[in-house]
């Protein structure tokens, strides 16, 4: 086991000599290779954005509030048990929606929103269907769902753009065929001529979670506007230009905007004595639609596992006509550039051998900063920072590079205890100790740079250690020192021979070293060299004091030190 230990340590620390710090400019170029690869082919930085994004909006502190003017008319499980005597199961005759939509109508709403897709004919109440259709051409500010299905199945239909009422071609692309889409629209002619259409289809991300509602369809130049953007083209709340794909900004957890029951609204409108305000829908969006679990339309969202369909539909709605969506830098090349900057910035601060400490705090605390900033944007602003992936890179990237160093420090700080108790090699020692001596203390990062110096200017396998002179006391007499020693087989004159070469070599370079770290200019710099042998038969730690004294009592008494 001892030889295998031994025999590590030797390996790492000859990888890191024939390395030096390019190591750290290795891993960032392997870290950049990842980041493209995951950009183009992975995506694993993208699910990340998702989860951090779901867990910032579940939690904001500053959550907007939903718009009072929106209103749902909810068909709930309550509603639907108080009308299942006398209409039956879901879905009621059409004439009870026709009657509902009257009576709202007759309050002059800003505009009605059915969330409800009539596809289909009532074949076993044609007269209902005559009813709700005459309503409907009444109206002018009614608003009808058509469902876009799957493009796999647009050869199998006989619809194309040109014959939806109200749809138009963008203005760069007037002229080509247009081409068969699968959608399904209102069965109902008077919805289907009013023009007053957009789709409501809600399409999950890859993990099954609602975040960004679809405004348009482009089909070949032809758009398909959604819901939302369709009312907020004929309320003219929103003048903006829209994305395709919009982040939706959240009001809150489900039951969060105005709500009312269908059955109860219902009621009142054919009682003689009213117990609801005359004017309850003046001036109001009103989305009618259900909440009722029965029928099927709850989504997960970011936040919760089952979300009201028709309240996901007003939250677009209220984001639309408010223009307060989130904002946010996504796609491949923001992702990329962050995560770059952040790679190659941590990776310029190890090569040039910044003071470790300090690194970990900037680095931490940078970390911190920027999640912070991301959660603060969110809370203040209609942005979201998308810092995850980036974020995560970096932490990965500084994750294996502290283990790096931290190992070769270790492998380099034993490599001559195991060389001396393996009794392979014997025990003849030479100590360097170099002395600064300053007015003030030298600090961690200066002396730091010039233990890296002195490591990079060695050409044996050597250690090079630390010694603060901050004690209290009379240890405070005691200057900074770097102590730098060789350990060789006693018998091998060769060995022996490049060790004080080496210490030659590094005594010779020592001011140059010393003016190049940034050191106060009155800094004087003394050492001396001293042979010992240690005994492998007898405890390690005695003699290894005993040694350094002696090296300290020569380099301050004896010689009184080289210069």
């Amino acid at each position: 086991m001892l030889k295998l230990k031994l025999l590590l340590n030797q390996q790492l620390a000859n990888i890191t000599r024939r390395l030096h710090n390019n190591f750290y400019l290795y891993l960032s170029a392997l870290l950049t290779v990842l980041v493209l690869l995951d950009a183009s082919l992975f995506h694993v930085g993208e699910n990340m954005r998702d989860r951090a994004f779901d867990m910032m909006v579940k939690n904001r502190i500053m959550v907007p509030k939903p718009d009072s003017d929106i209103v749902i008319v909810d068909i709930n499980e309550a509603s639907l048990s108080a009308m299942s005597a006398e209409y039956g199961r879901w879905p009621w005759p059409r004439q009870v929606l026709g009657e509902f939509l009257e009576n709202i109508e007759a309050q002059q709403p800003k505009a009605v929103v059915f969330d409800i897709l009539f596809s289909d004919p009532d074949i076993y109440n044609p007269d209902s269907d005559a009813y709700f259709n005459e309503v409907i051409a009444s109206t002018k500010n009614t608003f009808f769902p058509m469902l876009r299905l799957a493009e796999a199945s647009d050869h199998l239909s006989q619809i194309t753009p040109n014959m939806i009422p109200g749809i138009k071609r963008t203005g760069a692309d007037q002229e080509g065929t247009a081409q068969p889409i699968a959608i399904v629209l209102p069965h109902l002619e008077a919805a289907l001529n009013s023009g007053h259409l957009g789709t409501h289809n809600i399409y999950p991300d890859k993990d099954g979670i609602v975040r960004e509602y679809r405004l348009w369809h482009d089909e070949s130049g032809w758009i398909l506007p959604s819901l939302p953007l369709a009312v907020a083209s004929f309320t003219k709340e929103n003048s903006e230009t829209l994305p395709q794909n919009m982040l939706i900004n959240w009001r809150g957890k489900p039951f969060t905007y105005q709500f009312v029951t269908f059955s109860d609204v219902y009621a009142d409108m054919a009682s003689k004595v009213k117990k609801r305000p005359a004017n309850e829908f003046k001036d109001k969006i009103v989305i009618i639609g259900s909440t009722a679990p029965s029928l099927f339309d709850l989504k997960a969202t970011a936040m919760a596992k089952a979300h009201p369909g028709v309240e996901i539909l007003a939250t677009a709605i209220d984001n639309v006509k408010h223009d307060d969506y989130l904002k946010v830098w996504r796609g491949k090349t923001p992702y990329i550039l962050m995560s770059l900057a952040l790679i190659w910035l941590t990776a310029l601060a190890f090569f040039r051998n910044v003071d470790r400490d300090k690194v970990t705090r900037i680095f931490s605390s940078s970390q911190i900063i920027l999640i912070t900033l991301s959660y603060l944007a969110i809370n203040f602003t209609n942005t979201y920072l998308d810092l995850t992936g980036p974020i995560t890179w970096a932490i990965l990237y500084f994750s294996v590079a502290k283990i790096y160093a931290l190992a070769n420090d270790r492998a380099m700080q034993r490599l001559l205890a195991n060389d001396v108790e393996s009794g392979k090699k014997g025990a003849a020692i030479l100590l360097m100790p170099i002395m600064f001596e300053t007015r003030e203390p030298l600090s961690d990062s200066l002396l730091k740079k010039l233990q890296y110096k002195i490591e990079q200017c060695l050409q044996h396998r050597a250690t090079v250690e630390i010694l603060k002179g901050t004690q209290s006391g009379i240890w405070g007499l005691f200057s900074d020192m770097i102590i730098v020693s060789w350990a060789y087989a006693h018998d091998n004159e060769a060995e022996a021979s490049q060790a004080v070469q080496d210490a030659t070599k590094l005594g010779a370079q020592l001011n140059q070293l010393v003016q190049g770290t940034g050191i106060p200019e009155d800094t004087t710099a003394r050492y001396t060299l001293h042979n010992g042998t240690l005994n492998t038969e007898k405890p390690m730690a005695n003699q290894w004091r005993g040694l350094f004294a002696q090296a300290i009592i020569k380099l301050d008494i004896l010689e009184g030190g080289t210069q």
